[in-house]
């Protein structure tokens, strides 16, 4: 099998890591190297970071409308090459085809949105009494870097520096190591929509040396990270000395909670969803599921015979519900919090174990898990899995569930299925997280705010506050 080798995207071309050493990139599905990652380093960092500073004085300087034009454009080419990167993403991520184009389409849509962002986005001005006008100044940041997750290559690569650019900023950015080929893709859209050398500079490798040689270089003002919270905790612990801007979305332990005047059928069918779309491997799905009594052994019987239906395999079968892991040490990580939920007293009412499909036998594919019998304030129920497997918990009064679905470090999203539309209110007024989604799940209006509280990090992106948190307010004051 021929290797892809891929290359870092610095000044406007593709080039080799300075220390000439590459990681392994595998496919999950079949266990497979098929790439070759750049492993950079500072020198890389080094190069990126004076590439944008080059470029910095012109891209901010360009009229709005010249950013507008340029940014759709990449939306454009992304769309024009949707099949070749989603397969792309598939093959590095190990999720089903039919899926990744879906997230391609919301890269693209991430360009567009931020495109018209540039020229629609707006300051304040104040009148003082009839003394004086006050006017707000929104200037971008500088150099920024924006480091992102593997789960969602594409579209939280681009999640992430559309906004960036769109305000004016040159972007030093580092995709996940474990799924770097879309965002290496993408450089040659940017190159064919006319992005200017040294506006976007893309360097690969690994967190420790080269997402903290991004981290530590003080010409990069501010830095967008998505991933985990041991991870967020020190990127907070080395910016805050260089008093760096910081949006951090990190872990989630997200609740479901279904009350027992749910639409029963339009629950079941949303939570698996939530539940195991892309693996579970989004920071979005409810991995605690709580049912309201009467209504918890209906719920589960349906649950179950949903989950059975559930095809694992071949990521290019657009019958697959569940792809692979997406490595080898997730995949073990997964599994080993399926025995410390047996070991903690639960019960594995399906899956639970790891499949062989047909032809992918080297590959790292978990059967979609579903857990009960499991105390609230267990391992299982308190830390992060990020993999196709839940537990279900029966609670009786609304004060137990907010108290247990509260009960933990993290406060990312929630999701609440009831018809009682002052209950709904209640609930989400008191749930402590930073998205709550009544009676549907992952429904995304590209200009509300996302991000958590607690451990799930600080900071909002999406919408007008991406804009300014990429941009540093200037307030000046003109007397009359």
């Amino acid at each position: 099998m021929t290797l892809i080798t891929l290359q870092n995207y610095i000044d406007g071309n593709y080039c080799a890591p300075t220390g000439g050493q590459y990681l392994e990139g595998f496919n999950p599905a079949t266990g497979e190297v098929f790439s070759q990652v750049p492993d950079s380093r500072e020198a890389d960092v080094s190069l990126a970071v004076q590439a944008a500073k080059k470029a910095l004085p012109a891209w901010k300087a360009m009229p709005a409308d010249d950013r507008f034009r340029i940014l759709n454009a990449i939306a454009e080419g992304i769309e024009a090459n949707l099949t070749e990167f989603a397969e792309a993403e598939s093959m590095d991520q190990g999720k089903p085809v039919w899926l990744a184009k879906t997230e391609m389409q919301r890269a693209a849509q991430n360009f567009r949105f931020y495109a018209t962002a540039a020229i629609q986005f707006a300051s304040e001005s104040h009148q003082t009494d009839t003394r004086a006008i006050n006017y707000t100044l929104r200037q971008p940041v500088g150099i920024v870097g924006c480091i992102s997750p593997w789960n969602l290559p594409l579209y939280l690569f681009s999640w992430k520096i559309a906004p960036a650019l769109a305000a004016g900023n040159c972007v030093v950015a580092k995709p996940s190591e474990f799924t770097p080929y879309t965002a290496y893709l993408l450089c040659r859209i940017c190159n064919e929509a006319g992005l200017p050398a040294g506006v976007l500079n893309v360097v690969h490798g690994l967190g420790a040396s080269c997402g903290q040689a991004i981290v530590d270089h003080p010409e990069i003002k501010a830095i967008s990270f998505t991933g985990g919270t041991a991870t967020g905790k020190h990127i907070a612990s080395v910016a805050a000395p260089m008093f760096k801007k910081l949006s951090l979305e990190l872990g989630g332990k997200n609740p479901n909670i279904i009350f027992d005047d749910a639409d029963l059928e339009e629950a079941v069918k949303t939570t698996v969803r939530s539940s195991f779309l892309n693996q579970g491997e989004i920071c979005l799905c409810g991995s605690r599921v709580f049912i309201h009594t009467r209504m918890y052994e209906a719920f589960k019987a349906m649950l179950l015979e949903q989950v059975a239906k559930m095809q694992v395999g071949d990521p290019a079968d657009d019958k697959t519900r569940v792809g692979a892991i997406v490595s080898k040490p997730h995949f073990e990580k997964v599994l080993s919090y399926i025995e410390l939920a047996k070991a903690e007293g639960g019960r594995v009412l399906c899956g639970g174990t790891a499949v062989k499909p047909p032809g992918f036998e080297n590959g790292w594919f978990i059967a979609p898990t579903i857990i009960e019998g499991l105390s609230q304030s267990c391992r299982t129920n308190m830390e992060e899995i990020f993999g196709p497997v839940i537990t279900i918990m029966p609670f009786e009064t609304e004060e137990e569930v907010l108290g247990m679905a509260n009960d933990t470090a993290y406060g990312l999203a929630c999701t609440i299925w009831t018809t009682d539309l002052k209950r709904a209110h209640r609930m989400a007024e008191a749930i402590q997280s930073g998205i709550v989604w009544v009676n549907c799940w992952l429904l995304r209006d590209l200009r509300t705010p996302f991000g958590g509280v607690k451990q799930s990090g600080v900071g909002r992106e999406g919408g007008w506050e991406a804009m300014r948190f990429f941009t540093e307010p200037k307030n000046v004051c003109i007397a009359y």
